[in-house]
């Protein structure tokens, strides 16, 4: 790959500048790309956009930037979008730096601004090597999410209707799902937890199947139904429900019937059991009946060593002597049967013994 330095002016840079869904993102007089198609979405935050402005504003001089050169008159932006949407942003009047807009500058600072020059390395590669290069210089600067690399390595059509599902701000995923959700879809947090769930975490394989259709229509599809499922279930929302693995509960469930007023019953018993300290493992729990997802309160040192005392050191089950630390708290009557955590209900039982017991 061929690298020469270029200077270009913000005047250049923003000359016929666009920002839709409809034309993507351009500027440098149509010739510049500024989003291809592996990069990510605009992430920065109001206090990363002013700072790039302030430091322009004072003439000091922003980290070098990286662009590609498609032909002799094209290029498309390699490593920089953040700072090169803000510096556009800014002078077409998108934002304010402490209440000023450009338009309220003087001539003498707007002068300043239009004419700084930023410091371009020009790169001249085939698509393998500028997606290298994109992965490289990108470890230097605010870390790719995972689905974001991914989104580098299977660009296509397929990935640029996906994200308009998945990927925007305010996207048809957010309007639909946002308080089940975790993550943003801006960081390609929704489009990764759909593919892992319609594709039980295999995410490479499902965008390579699908890189070249023209079409996410599916995978669209897909996500409504599993978030149609939940809303059917479930009658009551809480909180505990945000960034439940959804996708793999209704893979495996969809067909059950469930009484949604049955199962609210039980969640509102559930969420008031003082013994059970992971109220989000509830919604795993009524489908799996498997405890493991509640997290039961265990039995305090203190019990243990009172109800330890209270039978001497002796196994109720094989009736043998053991040491404190060779023996571990049961339930008398299991937490499924309604036992508590209580000293009441607390037995010490040999390590052998207790894994018996709870084998069976």
């Amino acid at each position: 790959m061929e690298i020469q330095l270029e200077r270009i002016k913000i005047k250049d840079l923003i000359e016929n500048y666009i920002n839709n869904d409809e034309n993507g993102v351009k500027g440098f007089n149509n010739r510049l790309n500024i989003r291809p198609k592996y990069q990510r979405e605009f992430v920065y935050k109001d206090k990363q956009r002013d700072a790039v402005i302030d430091t322009i504003m004072k003439d000091f001089p922003l980290n070098v930037m990286y662009w590609v050169k498609n032909n002799e008159d094209e290029f498309e932006l390699l490593d920089g979008q953040q700072r090169t949407i803000s510096i556009c942003e800014y002078v077409v009047g998108k934002f304010s730096l402490n209440f000023q807009y450009f338009h309220n500058l003087n001539e003498a600072q707007q002068t300043q601004i239009l004419e700084y020059e930023l410091m371009i390395y020009i790169c001249d590669g085939n698509d393998s090597e500028k997606l290298d290069w994109f992965k490289t210089i990108n470890i230097a600067g605010e870390k790719l999410t995972n689905q974001e690399l991914r989104n580098a390595i299977y660009t296509g059509t397929w990935l640029t209707d996906a994200k308009r599902y998945f990927s925007k701000t305010s996207c048809p995923a957010y309007n639909l799902a946002n308080k089940y959700m975790r993550g943003t879809p801006i960081r390609q947090d929704y489009l990764e937890t759909v593919i892992d769930w319609i594709n039980s975490g295999n995410i490479e394989e499902y965008m390579a199947a699908n890189q070249n259709n023209t079409s996410a229509s599916p995978l669209w599809l897909y996500f409504q139904n599993v978030i149609n499922w939940v809303n059917a279930v479930f009658s009551n929302y809480r909180k505990e429900m945000k960034g439940i693995n959804w996708g793999y509960l209704y893979n495996k469930y969809k067909d059950n019937e469930f009484n949604p007023n049955d199962i609210e019953i039980k969640i509102k018993d559930l969420m008031i059991d003082e013994d059970i300290t992971k109220k989000s493992g509830i919604y795993y729990y009524l489908f799996t009946n498997d405890d493991k997802y509640l997290n039961i309160r265990a039995f305090s040192s203190k019990q243990k060593r009172e109800v330890y005392e209270e039978q001497e050191g002796i196994c109720p089950n094989c009736e043998e002597h053991f040491e404190l630390n060779e023996m571990e708290a049961d339930h008398i009557t299991p937490w499924s049967e309604g036992g508590k955590t209580s000293i009441e209900n607390c037995q010490m039982l040999c390590k052998k013994c207790n894994r018996t017991k709870s084998n069976n």
